[in-house]
């Protein structure tokens, strides 16, 4: 604007010193405003601060939008004008940021904006940024409110929830997971009731019965104490993804359900992980309770497989020192057919004091590819190669494992509910 204004001049034939003076001391002039301006809003910003509190779950789950909300609170006198941007972590895709919003003196303005965790593991906040205008004008001035935050992103539990809600209500089908009658089974002592149609005689109890007038029954259940270990691959195999989620991923949804029914029926749980880098590996030794399943998800929730070979026999060692008492196995890896020279030794090392359950793994497009329509030549081929590849692995798996009926060959979302019914039928069959 000012040179326009100098150009005009000249062309009017106002001579150039007068131009080059007025074009000076407007320079000062307008230099001078802003010093004001600049200065006078930094004070009022200084003296009455917007306050910005931040307000999240303590924890995220993958993959799940969660809402985060903002409170700007003005106790200046006059009103705010500002644009408001969190700093979510990198990890968190997020919408509904940027935000402008006016902040009434005196008042409060609440913003809300969602999140949605694309990876496990801790992710941190940083302090929220507010950009507005000096009350001239002439700048913009940005700084930072409010405190950073550092925040767990956990595995997704709707699986864990949904199994409570199920069971609670006896719908456990609707998550393929089988349920059996558990009256007269097993050899625990639970609790003296009525005696019902249909209940063994052997079961009565003829003193309680005499004291009752009326026949009396123990009742019995699955032998409690007993112990489950999972030995979780978290090596190059367990890399592989189906969509959005990974394999490792569901590995981890799969544990966590298998946790909570193992300590919900009064058993102990315990993992070890394998094929991570060197210093990286976890165990969580067996407990019981479950109040434990919180501990167990901290000590697991932000292991990420490794670009690293899985040793099956070491993995196998180290379990064996570890936990010398017998128990359920779970070994849950993503298997190769070139595995099975190493991993047979391993299986036979854990056989020879624990109940092995071997639980594998399968990419679904597999399964697709295989189950593709063959509507040109090249999709005949691709079949076929397909149906040879599923059948060299379904063979080098019965090596591996033999005729063993528990262990599993499965696509990563039948995993959950398969290891829950394997686990079953373990304690029906007093395996352990």
């Amino acid at each position: 604007m000012l040179a326009a204004a100098c150009a005009a001049a000249l062309l009017a034939g106002v001579p150039r010193p007068q131009v080059l003076a007025g074009a000076t001391l407007a320079v000062a002039l307008g230099l001078a405003w802003s010093a004001l301006d600049l200065a006078w809003s930094l004070r009022a910003a200084a003296r009455a601060p917007l306050r910005v509190e931040r307000r999240a779950p303590a924890a995220f789950a993958l993959g799940v939008p969660t809402d985060v909300v903002l409170h700007l609170d003005n106790d200046g006198p006059r009103a705010v004008q500002v644009a408001v941007f969190d700093e979510p972590d990198a990890r968190l895709a997020f919408e509904g940021l940027p935000q402008a919003v006016r902040v009434p003196p005196g008042s409060r303005a609440v913003i809300r904006y969602r999140v949605t965790a694309l990876q496990r593991g801790p992710v941190r906040f940083g302090a929220t940024q507010l950009r507005s205008r000096s009350a001239g004008g002439a700048f913009e001035l940005l700084h930072a409110a409010g405190a950073g935050q550092l925040l767990r992103v956990y595995p997704n539990f709707a699986a864990v929830a949904g199994y409570a809600w199920l069971a609670g209500d006896r719908r456990l089908a609707q998550m393929g997971i089988k349920a059996y009658a558990q009256r007269g089974l097993g050899t625990d002592f639970r609790q003296l009731a009525e005696y019902s149609p249909g209940e063994p005689v052997r079961h009565i109890d003829w003193k309680a019965t005499l004291r009752q007038g009326k026949p009396i029954v123990r009742q019995f259940q699955d032998e409690r104490d007993q112990r489950v270990l999972f030995l979780l691959d978290c090596g190059r195999r367990m890399r592989a993804s189906d969509g959005a989620v990974s394999h490792f991923d569901q590995a981890l949804d799969a544990l966590m359900l298998l946790a909570y029914v193992a300590l919900r029926e009064g058993d102990e749980f315990g993992a070890l992980t394998f094929g991570n880098r060197p210093g990286e590996q976890r165990d969580f030794a067996p407990r019981k309770g479950v109040a434990s399943l919180n501990a167990l998800m901290n000590r697991l929730y932000d292991l990420e497989p490794a670009a690293v070979h899985s040793d099956y026999v070491q993995a196998a060692g180290d379990l064996m020192r570890h936990f010398p008492r017998r128990a359920l196995v779970v070994v849950l890896t993503n298997f190769r057919d070139e595995d099975a020279e190493e991993l047979r030794p391993a299986i036979a090392l854990l056989r020879s004091r624990h109940l092995v359950l071997v639980a594998s793994l399968r990419e679904r497009v597999l399964g697709e590819v295989a189950a593709q329509p063959l509507a040109r030549p090249e999709h005949a081929a691709e079949a076929a190669t397909a149906h040879l590849f599923a059948q060299a692995r379904r063979d080098a798996f019965a090596r591996v494992v033999g005729s063993d009926p528990l262990s599993l060959d499965v696509e990563p979302a039948q995993l959950p509910a398969a290891l829950v019914n394997r686990y079953h039928a373990v304690k029906r069959a007093k395996l352990l």
